[in-house]
């Protein structure tokens, strides 16, 4: 046999070893000296995302990826939902499984069973999943034509698969086996179910939540903290799809073929739900006419400028007046902003804006005085004082649109009773099938591509590689503070992502395979495939999409 060298990269660690050609990822593995307890899940060949069953055909820079990356997570988490798939098809063989949306750093889904799931069958289920973990079963990677996958799932009863299969372009389907159970995921999967070594199953009704570890502790399952509210918005969006009567990508599909006359319907309902739930905002609003300040935050992309313009019109209607008011305006002079850990200014730490006199502002406003704004000048970076004079009138209300909007810091001179929190973000109500859930993060992802590249002449890479950054913001400054918000409102729309798919698509394919975010692009080319097209001229001008693709009626590009 031939042999080859492969550079293993781990870390900041390199080793050179020399291997016959076609030896598997694993079986290298296995050769390599690893005695850390993170599980090595991937593998990257020359910079391209591999599974472990890859063969190695040539010499090469290998790359190990445990689940402190991005993408090993992604796959640790993926296999373990198949382990769980398998466990519930062996102890409640008629049962109907549903992995819907993430919930308190783990995977909500829900068991469709007789008699009902109780607490006592997710402890059968998981007592199954250890048994099969502790097996160590080889998930096997199979290609298929996509007529033979098909059968495949219709003989099993898995239509949501068949839907998306009949609707999609592939002449050959990934699928994968497990022990007999079979299915499709979207991406890379472990070798084998030994590997995954550190989960947990809990009951929280009415199904169960998939624990897992994070990239920070990856040994560890995080401590358990419950989020109804959030579990709350996203039951509504689950309500919002089976109103429309899509709740997976193949019916939306089966939708769009249907022709102009069923996507048109189903688009005006979608933004008809979405008018509704912001004239109830208002009139929650109206009712307590105490509340004399507004602050809505959300993560990046979430649209917050459309839902501000939205939210105002629908207080207008109420009789309420809204007054904005910018952050950016109280930011302190560039040379007092704080550090972070990195030694670089941190824009996004809550001590760069000046709360004193922010809170000063708020108070004299909700006093009837007159208040003279501040205007903070980006280029030089100090505050300007421009006479912008503001008074709230008898029926104002104050409205802040910021990343700290939910954190009392920001506005601990005003009483509780004269706020009113508002947290916003796209929690989708479509997934891919029963089993593949779509991310609201890569949701705002694709949003964030699109709109940087039509409105701010930023390219994908840039937006991708800036993402990671964002995240640690949003972790750190918003998530924290999801539970303080009054109403939480959903702003993802069922039909988004076949209006976005062919502006994102044009982005992610400009991505060369040696650029470093060339896997992340790969990755949101193969989901984004998935989608039939819409076309953006059936997307009204109000719509919340319209702040991502243009044409919006609140303001230009």
């Amino acid at each position: 046999m031939n042999m080859l060298k492969v550079k293993i990269k781990r870390n900041l660690t390199e080793e050179i070893l020399s291997v016959d050609k076609e030896t598997l990822c694993i079986d290298l593995l296995k050769q390599y000296e690893n005695d850390s307890e993170v599980p090595i899940v991937l593998v990257k060949i020359n910079g391209v995302l591999k599974e472990l069953s890859t063969p190695i055909l040539e010499d090469c820079t290998l790359e190990l990826l445990d689940i402190t990356d991005k993408a090993g997570m992604m796959c640790y988490i993926r296999s373990l939902q198949f382990v769980l798939i398998k466990a519930v098809n062996e102890v409640f063989p008629r049962s109907k499984l549903t992995i819907e949306h993430s919930l308190s750093k783990g995977l909500f889904g829900e068991i469709e069973k007789k008699p009902p799931l109780v607490i006592d069958d997710v402890y059968d289920i998981k007592n199954k999943m250890d048994e099969i973990i502790q097996a160590d079963l080889p998930i096997v990677r199979k290609k298929l034509l996509r007529k033979d996958a098909i059968e495949l799932f219709k003989a099993k009863g898995m239509e949501d698969k068949v839907s998306l299969l009949s609707t999609v372009n592939q002449e050959k389907v990934t699928i994968y086996s497990l022990g007999g159970t079979y299915d499709y995921f979207y991406g890379p999967m472990v070798y084998s179910t030994g590997q995954l070594k550190y989960y947990d199953l809990i009951s929280y009704d009415p199904g169960f939540i998939l624990r897992y570890p994070t990239s920070e502790a990856p040994t560890q399952i995080p401590r358990f903290v419950s989020h109804k509210k959030l579990a709350k918005i996203f039951n509504e969006a689950e309500n919002w799809g089976n109103i429309l009567n899509v709740t997976h990508v193949g019916a939306l599909n089966e939708k769009i073929q249907e022709g102009d006359g069923e996507i048109v319907t189903l688009i005006r309902v979608a933004e008809a739900l979405h008018e509704k739930k912001i004239a109830h905002i208002a009139d929650e609003i109206n009712k307590d006419r105490s509340i004399k300040l507004i602050t809505i935050a959300g993560p990046s992309s979430s649209g917050k400028t459309t839902f501000c313009k939205r939210l105002d019109i629908q207080l207008r209607v109420n009789g309420l007046i809204p007054i904005p008011i910018s952050l950016d305006d109280y930011f302190v002079n560039r040379d007092e902003t704080p550090l972070d850990e990195f030694g670089e200014l941190d824009f996004e730490c809550i001590n760069a804006l000046d709360l004193q006199l922010f809170n000063e502002h708020l108070l004299l406003l909700m006093d009837g005085k007159e208040v003279e704004l501040p205007s903070f000048n980006f280029k030089t970076g100090r505050r300007e004082w421009n006479g912008n004079k503001v008074k709230l009138p008898k029926d104002g209300v104050i409205i802040i649109e910021g990343i700290h909007g939910l954190n009392n810091m920001l506005t601990e001179a005003i009483d509780d009773e004269n706020k009113f929190k508002i947290y916003i973000s796209p929690l989708t109500e479509i997934n891919i099938d029963y089993h593949n859930r779509i991310s609201t993060t890569d949701v705002r992802m694709i949003r964030r591509i699109v709109r940087d590249h039509l409105s701010r002449g930023y390219d994908v890479e840039y937006t991708l590689k800036m993402w990671p950054s964002i995240k640690r913001g949003e972790d750190k400054y918003i998530y924290p503070f999801q539970e303080e918000a009054d109403i939480m409102f959903n702003t993802a729309l069922i039909y988004e992502l076949a209006v976005l798919k062919k502006y994102a698509i044009e982005e992610l394919k400009k991505v060369k395979p040696d650029n470093p975010v060339y896997n992340e692009a790969v990755r949101l080319l193969e989901f984004l495939q998935m989608f039939k097209d819409i076309d953006k001229d059936s997307v009204p001008s109000n719509s919340l999409i319209r702040e991502f693709i243009g044409g919006s009626c609140f303001y230009q590009y």
